[in-house]
């Protein structure tokens, strides 16, 4: 099977009583907002997806006038508009910085744009400089998140066309710029440069593709302190993933659209899967899940609890979910009202969460204020590795039933009621690693890796 089987967490949901994060709102009034970032100073930049970018200041209030507005320029409905903001490493010095959006027929378009000389709160809209034109045969499954790596390359993450299914394969073609994680040298006269590395260059592929096999990446980040690119795809219908790979790994093969997470989909004609990366972790739709939208892994200092997990959101359930070094996720409760959109990092590292449908900013903190305030208690099951029979300790008077799956996602049991003295029975199971699935009757779910020896 995949490479980083034994670390992947397949069903990944933990039993909340209370969550060790709120959410205090920030910022108000904005529209759309699909991207939040900073420029190497205390302000925040959201990008709407109408065509507008904002500028908030460091106590919430939103400039009345627009950094940037190209609302003329774009495609705005649906999965398409202005998506994605990047400021270039040396911005203060040369007032460079990139946008990604569907123009007016569609196509993906990366352009770089300059702030104007005279005030350091607008751009100049008059600047732009086209970098990539990508057409699409579809509305869907733009990407659109684009960042600098720590070697000053632009990465950009582009859909797999639309439609469902990837019907012309274009994330496993290597000949498409669709479908793909592109690094590009933007610091050149014309549109651009292939950085040395790039692992097609002169072989079969386009030379401006890193990675491939991805179906609609919606957000990705570098987490600099691991050297990690923390990737969120979404799934077809079943399986939303993260994928965790190091900066410096290229040519990396995530799967779509042979597999949906760690699932086959349609494997007709496609290479081995020992030549694919899986998902480090994945979540079905149960509960109301549906879209996963990426994040950043925690490396401020005002939450120090935070440190090092990993926050992302389920669009539909409302809820953000949070993963460990162990790649164990852990969910919140649902935030009601709030579809989760992108999240961003101010110029410290400390977080923000945006929802689309109501123009709200958030920051992700642990502080005593904030929007569906709780803490939570953890389980325990073992022994791990177990024989014969798995304990659960720290279980409430609701009735409870166990799934347990295997790393292909086979269904072992199902649906197992605990005893008296909150355990099952596994016995003639054959031993390996599995996932245990707790679920609860007022639904919410824990799961964790088990072996079984």
């Amino acid at each position: 099977m995949k490479k980083s089987l034994l670390s992947i967490t397949l069903f990944s949901s933990l039993l909340f009583y209370s969550q060790s994060f709120v959410l205090q709102e920030f910022a108000t009034g904005l529209s759309n907002p699909v991207e939040i970032t900073h420029a190497n100073d205390n302000r925040l930049f959201v990008v709407q997806q109408n065509g507008i970018i904002k500028i908030i200041q460091p106590n919430g209030t939103v400039n009345s006038a627009d950094f940037l507005n190209i609302s003329s320029k774009i495609t705005f409905s649906g999965e398409r508009g202005l998506l994605g903001l990047a400021f270039h490493p040396q911005y203060a010095t040369n007032g460079y910085f990139f946008v990604f959006y569907n123009n007016t027929a569609g196509n993906i378009v990366v352009a770089r744009y300059s702030v104007s000389t005279g005030n350091p709160n607008i751009a100049d809209s008059t600047t732009e400089k086209i970098i990539l034109n990508i057409p699409k045969p579809f509305d869907n499954h733009n990407g659109g998140s684009i960042h600098f790596a720590p070697d000053g390359n632009l990465w950009i993450v582009t859909g797999d066309g639309g439609s469902g299914g990837d019907p012309n394969n274009n994330a496993q073609n290597k000949n498409s710029l669709l479908g793909k994680m592109l690094r590009i040298d933007i610091n050149s006269t014309g549109a651009y440069n292939i950085p040395s590395g790039n692992p097609f260059v002169g072989i079969d592929g386009a030379d401006e593709i890193w990675s491939y096999g991805l179906r609609n990446a919606w957000k990705f980040s570098f987490d600099l302190t691991t050297n990690n690119a923390m990737i969120a795809d979404v799934g077809q219908g079943a399986i939303e993933e993260i994928n965790k790979m190091p900066i410096a790994t290229p040519a990396l093969n995530y799967g779509w659209r042979c597999y949906e997470g760690n699932d086959a989909y349609n494997t007709a004609g496609c290479a081995a899967s020992t030549t694919m990366t899986f998902p480090v972790a994945v979540y079905d739709h149960s509960g109301g899940k549906c879209s996963i939208t990426g994040g950043y892994v925690y490396r401020g200092t005002a939450s120090p609890s935070l440190q090092g997990r990993y926050f992302f959101a389920d669009y539909c359930s409302q809820q953000i979910g949070s993963l460990d070094s162990n790649n164990v996720i852990t969910w919140s409760t649902a935030f009601t009202g709030n579809n989760f959109s992108t999240f961003g990092e101010d110029n410290m590292k400390e977080l923000y969460v945006a929802a689309v449908n109501n123009g709200k900013i958030y920051k992700i903190t642990t502080a005593n204020l904030g929007l569906n305030e709780t803490t939570f208690k953890p389980m325990r099951i073992y022994p791990n590795p177990a024989s014969e029979r798995v304990f659960i300790e720290g279980m409430t008077n609701l009735p409870h039933t166990i799934d347990l799956i295997s790393t292909e996602g086979k269904i072992v049991l199902k649906d197992v009621k605990l005893d008296s003295d909150y355990s099952f029975d596994i016995t003639g199971i054959e031993p390996g690693v599995y996932y245990i699935n707790i679920k609860s009757d007022d639904r919410k779910e824990f799961s964790q890796k088990l072996i079984i020896k």
